[in-house]
């Protein structure tokens, strides 16, 4: 990776894990004292992430008409602007109304300046390449948890959180920004014959494929992501119901996030032998694995520590896949497009996993919560399956 492709992950990767770590991380830290100042019960502060990612979700083909109208960097701007004016109004909420409202302009912020337009940015300079600087940059993203909570936690005790907020605020203005900012003036030197590539299809599919090929890709990514993001949330309590001690529960939780980061990084190293679909298929593969794993050998250190592994590997590959599957089958002239419309029905899947499967979980009991992971992870890989046919299609036809 030459020094501008470098210079760009590095600035972006700045930018994602304080959006992320500021914004849907945060509460992890400062939601039950949050809810303790302003009245409000622990879940409606929760339920912010609800409205920033429903709000996300249903921004998200607006803000891909915006990219393609003013380019991802001045998307990225803007959206600065509305996190920071986002985490003010957090800071100085005073009941649940203005907590709402707070976190209605959290959803715009993140809309325009979180993961579609950081990744069409890249896309914008590095064409169809640019599936390897996106993952190396969703390795980074997937370290604001680890990096923002402990920062988020210190800052705490001496500030509290509103001036904590306040501070994530300032950050937003004078760091974000100008790597928004900066991010357009990166310019990676490319040939005239790579520059052209990018509006050129990468399978020939008629009309009738491409909108299969989208709606495919639409339930896979929905269904990946109730299936990884119900869980998450739940991930020590099912650990715990099917024989973990709470210890080994911890630090079975805690290698879940090092085996999804370790699953990118893999990919990573295949580079041109993998692909979206393949990686996509292997995701499935796993997490449907996972949770089969838990209803029938429950019970034992070995089988919960496989079912870890398999889960995080999974989540962590399906990740990269939803972010890069659209390159795999348009071109990438089109991409910041399709992934901003594929982006409602997945933020919508990201809002309503949570409640979903702890809904199961807690009326139905713990089987049909696995059971029911399983149907979502097994129909997701059988939509990647439908999409391979129809890649093995385009590429005979062109």
């Amino acid at each position: 990776m030459n020094l501008s492709r470098t210079l760009l992950v590095a600035a972006l990767a700045v930018s994602q894990i304080l959006g992320w770590g500021t914004t849907y991380e945060m509460p992890a830290v400062f939601g039950r004292a949050m809810a303790a100042e302003l009245g409000l019960a622990n879940e409606m502060a929760f339920a912010g992430l609800t409205v920033m990612m429903l709000t996300m979700a249903f921004l998200g083909p607006w803000t891909g008409r915006m990219i393609g109208r003013h380019g991802a960097s001045r998307v990225l701007a803007m959206g600065s602007v509305l996190m920071a004016a986002g985490l003010i109004a957090l800071s100085l909420s005073t009941g649940l109304v203005t907590y709402a409202i707070a976190w209605l302009i959290l959803g715009a912020g993140g809309s325009f300046a979180l993961t579609v337009p950081a990744f069409a940015a890249v896309v914008e300079r590095e064409g169809h390449g640019a599936r390897r600087a996106i993952g190396i940059l969703m390795i980074f993203t997937g370290l604001s948890s680890a990096v923002c909570w402990p920062l988020l936690t210190l800052a705490g005790e001496a500030f509290g959180w509103r001036g904590v907020l306040l501070a994530a605020a300032a950050a937003q203005v004078f760091i974000a920004l100008p790597v928004h900012l900066a991010v357009g003036r990166i310019a990676i030197t490319r040939s005239e014959e790579d520059r052209a590539a990018d509006a050129i299809e990468p399978l020939a599919l008629s009309h009738r494929m491409a909108l299969a090929a989208f709606l495919l890709i639409a339930l896979s990514s929905s269904l990946s992501s109730l299936m990884t993001f119900g869980l998450s949330p739940q991930l020590l309590h099912i650990l715990e119901l099917s024989g973990a001690t709470p210890a080994l529960a911890l630090q079975l939780g805690s290698l879940r996030a090092v085996f999804g980061i370790s699953a990118r990084a893999f990919d990573l190293v295949l580079g041109k032998r993998s692909s979206p679909v393949t990686t996509g298929l292997a995701g499935g593969a796993m997490l449907t694995a996972s949770t089969l794993m838990l209803i029938f050998f429950s019970g034992t250190p070995s089988s919960l520590l496989i079912f870890t592994a398999l889960y995080g590997f999974g989540s962590g590959v399906s990740a990269l896949a939803r972010a890069t599957m659209p390159l795999a089958f348009f071109s990438a002239s089109r991409f910041a497009r399709q992934s901003a419309r594929l982006s409602l029905p997945q933020n919508l899947a990201n809002a309503t996993a949570p409640v979903l499967m702890t809904a199961v979980i807690d009326r139905a009991g713990i089987h049909a919560g696995l059971v029911l992971a399983t149907l979502l992870a097994a129909t997701g890989f059988a939509a990647i399956l439908a999409l391979a046919v129809i890649a093995r299609r385009g590429r005979v036809e062109a």
